[in-house]
């Protein structure tokens, strides 16, 4: 009866210092590239995420499972916004990945800094292949984890002669500020004239207006997630809409769903050149984040920890 041996035997977990000793955003953001291009030729199986709430705790436990090439797997993410100012972040989760050709399962991996990461190398496609040519000042509405990732992988992408950064905390912007070398200020201020802007905040009502943009402008929303929630208002979402996933756009963006706004394209298809770039004096690209985006990242890192 030990025929089940070789299933049963220990998986590894990767724990997240181990993913952020080899993950990086050089080799992450060609691989997101590849991962939303497969996504939108339809190469990946991959429901809209499950959402459940544990009411009780006032957590949400989002499910996001995807077959994607030789691997598959989910990752199980947690948010409880009352970890804010805890020792525990708000975000958490893990990453279970299988092979895709026989079913075994392969690794469990941390999930926080990967979505923490893959968030923002997906923000960083977008700005490589969307923002204006002569773009040289970035603004950045919020002072948290994705702020500081976003500063990151967006420098590897592009050259900004100029950063500006508001949060509603004063004195965490200041900080975020003198820590990458900005200047924090009002977000109207921090926005007009910005030629790539990034709304990284938990708000749940509009932080930026469509009238501070100037014309031409990249508009990257990455922080409202659910159907209720918003960041940019309305007039802002009157661009050339670009989405990572049609299908979850539908059911888990507020600001798509309270505008009415049509979508223009996925970013896959802007990637693989399916759709043109969007002509127009605004583009708005909204970031829910992808199943297959946590399978490519976690990829990156087991083989990282291979080689």
């Amino acid at each position: 009866m030990t025929h089940h041996t070789h299933s049963s035997s220990t998986i590894p977990y990767i724990h997240e210092a181990d993913v952020g000793r080899v993950l990086r955003y050089e080799t992450l953001i060609p691989a997101m590239e590849r991962a939303l291009a497969d996504l939108s030729a339809g190469k990946v199986v991959q429901p809209v995420r499950s959402i459940l709430y544990a009411a009780e705790h006032h957590g949400f436990f989002g499910v996001m499972p995807a077959v994607y090439g030789d691997i598959m797997g989910a990752k199980l993410v947690t948010l409880y916004p009352r970890n804010a100012g805890t020792e525990l972040p708000t975000h958490q989760g893990i990453i279970a990945v299988l092979k895709a050709t026989t079913g075994e399962p392969l690794a469990v991996l941390d999930g926080r800094l990967i979505t923490e990461m893959r968030t923002a190398a997906v923000t960083a496609v977008a700005v490589k292949h969307l923002a204006p040519p002569n773009s040289r000042v970035l603004a950045i509405l919020g002072s948290g984890v994705q702020a500081r990732a976003h500063f990151a992988a967006l420098s590897v992408v592009k050259k900004f002669d100029e950063v500006r950064v508001w949060s509603r905390d004063a004195d965490r912007s200041r900080a975020f500020a003198e820590e990458i070398g900005a200047a924090s200020m009002p977000a109207e201020e921090a926005v007009r004239g910005a030629g790539v802007v990034v709304t990284v905040t938990n708000a749940s009502e509009p932080i930026l207006k469509g009238a501070w943009l100037k014309p031409g402008v990249l508009v990257n929303a990455v922080g409202a997630a659910g159907a209720t929630n918003r960041e940019v208002d309305e007039e802002t979402m009157q661009g050339a809409v670009i989405v990572d996933s049609r299908e979850a756009a539908k059911v888990e963006s507020g600001e798509i769903l309270r505008s009415g706004a049509t979508v223009y394209a996925e970013l896959g298809e802007i990637v693989a050149g399916t759709k043109p770039k969007p002509s127009g004096d605004r583009v708005v690209f909204k970031s829910l984040g992808q199943a297959v985006e946590d399978l490519a990242a976690a990829k990156l890192v087991l083989s990282g920890l291979r080689g």
